[in-house]
């Protein structure tokens, strides 16, 4: 494969990341994005140390994470990817939005912004390019409480 096809192909994956909240498909697509198992960082939101885990161990802690939002949206703009043989480091900015259902929210606030970046490693595999190590640094908040009240299933 040549460099534009590979770079094309790993942004490509930050489209299906995405949708994997955002389309709320937690089952099949994860298979289609990252490794098994997959290194995560998501210190910087959850306060949890970085680990590797089971794809299927993902799979439900998304669905758990993100279940309970009736919308969200992750823009992912301007990826930085440097490629290295069949592996890739990639820089990218985030905008993740996480809209909670009117029931849940209650009188307070709905919306849970997160602004930072990503970044990244990809593996090429047998099937394509594959995330198997992400990490999220938000640089910025709004109704953060909001993520465990989703999890909740309650604004408390």
């Amino acid at each position: 494969m040549d460099a534009e096809t590979d770079r094309a192909e790993i942004i490509e994956l930050f489209g299906r990341y995405a949708d994997i909240a955002d389309l709320k498909e937690f089952t099949d697509l994860p298979r289609r994005v990252h490794t098994d198992p997959l290194t995560i960082d998501f210190e910087s939101v959850t306060g949890m140390p970085p680990m590797t885990v089971p794809l299927s161990d993902y799979g439900a802690a998304l669905r758990a994470s993100f279940g309970a939002f009736s919308a969200t949206h992750h823009a992912i703009t301007g990826h930085v990817v440097t490629i290295d043989s069949d592996r890739a480091t990639i820089h990218a900015h985030v905008r993740a939005e996480h809209w909670l259902p009117a029931e849940v929210a209650g009188d307070g606030p709905d919306r849970w912004l997160v602004v930072g970046f990503y970044d990244n490693e990809a593996v090429r595999t047998a099937d394509g390019w594959r995330l198997s190590s992400v990490k999220l640094t938000a640089s910025y908040q709004e109704n953060a409480h909001l993520a465990r009240a989703a999890a909740a299933g309650q604004a408390g």
